[in-house]
């Protein structure tokens, strides 16, 4: 039994609501636990440079952690004058994962942009912020093409994404802050409807794991997230 009471393969209490906000095409409040995440999708006439007259849009990303979303006030990076390497690793892989499921060229010459901001930090900030920007997507999607025309759908599957790790010698899934602080290993998995694997993030941190311990892991993750898509899935009415 864990600290919280779960059982090594349970996840966290986990919530979605939609159209959290008003504002952007789409949006999300995702909750793993105590994790809180605010994901909007922003839709947007320009492309980067590179893109431009390609015939396909963008799906991109940036992911904030607050000052109030952990007990000691995490400062602004705007502050800074520089994003830290975890922001730019986590925005990168929320954006590899959402460009995954989706059809650039049927979404047209638009940028999507996906901001993850965490309003609360208790572990899983990136796979929650990966799992609510899916829902946001959606939406925006669906928004551009009441806008305009489009040929096909550009959104051709789901994504979600859960942490495993190997805490005190135990496998377990959706790991809290608690146990990501100390887990001798911690691996984030990211998969979609098919079930197929986009990225999996696996470290020995305080040390190695055996092919039995990876494919535990792996198992665990596999029905972590077939739980996510359902939720996805409920709720965008699906």
């Amino acid at each position: 039994m864990r600290r919280d009471g779960r059982e090594p393969d349970e996840l966290r209490a986990v919530a979605i609501e939609r159209g959290f906000t008003e504002m952007a095409a789409g949006s999300a409040l995702v909750t793993f636990g105590k994790t809180k995440v605010i994901c909007t999708a922003s839709i947007e006439e320009k492309l980067p440079p590179w893109l431009r007259n390609g015939g396909k849009g963008w799906v991109t990303a940036e992911y904030s952690l607050l000052p109030g979303s952990t007990p000691e006030r995490s400062a602004r990076e705007a502050v800074k004058g520089k994003q830290s390497g975890r922001t730019q690793e986590i925005q990168r892989l929320i954006a590899r994962s959402l460009r995954s499921i989706c059809d650039l060229k049927a979404l047209g010459e638009v940028q999507i942009t996906l901001d993850c901001d965490v309003i609360q930090a208790d572990g899983g900030t990136r796979t929650a912020s990966i799992t609510g920007a899916y829902v946001a997507l959606v939406d925006a999607v669906a928004e551009l093409g009441r806008r305009r025309s489009l040929s096909n759908d550009p959104i051709t599957g789901q994504c979600a994404a859960i942490s495993v790790g190997v805490v005190g010698g135990e496998v377990v899934l959706d790991l809290d802050y608690s146990e990501d602080s100390v887990a001798d290993v911690d691996m984030n998995v990211v998969m979609n409807d098919s079930g197929e694997f986009i990225e999996l993030q696996g470290t020995g941190e305080g040390s190695t794991f055996s092919k039995s311990q990876l494919v535990e892991m792996v198992r665990l993750a596999e029905r972590g997230v077939s739980d996510l898509l359902e939720l996805q899935r409920k709720v965008l009415g699906r």
